[in-house]
């Protein structure tokens, strides 16, 4: 076993209305230059649990962050976890599906923005 060096921290800090729904979510590292909490207005955290072999998930966003924002986070995030997966796997096919996917939802979803409009 490895051993460990040192450790980091990733800290969140979620700030709740009354009916307990994030309007304000800030964050900090303890690893970052600057360790004050940043603002932000959404999180997705994917753990893998070793005892129950699944994954677990936290996915918060505040009520101010806008469809557009939500878009951008949520393709960027995907590209992103695809990027980690042919990275740690090898595998070649990953990046280049993931972005044919990526670009067919995103029109799909462009065509779907547009027609709410109507």
């Amino acid at each position: 076993m490895t051993q460990i060096a040192k450790t980091s921290e990733i800290r969140f800090k979620i700030g709740l209305d009354d009916k307990n729904m994030p309007v304000d979510i800030k964050w900090a590292a303890t690893d970052s230059k600057n360790q004050e909490l940043r603002d932000c207005k959404s999180i997705m955290i994917s753990i893998w649990d070793l005892v129950q072999s699944q994954t677990l998930k936290i996915d918060l966003w505040t009520n101010d962050m806008t469809i557009d924002e939500m878009h951008s986070h949520y393709f960027q995030t995907l590209l992103a976890m695809t990027e980690s997966y042919a990275k740690a796997t090898g595998n070649p096919h990953a990046m280049q599906e993931a972005q044919k996917f990526a670009d067919h939802l995103a029109k799909m979803t462009a065509e779907w923005e547009q027609g709410k409009g109507k």
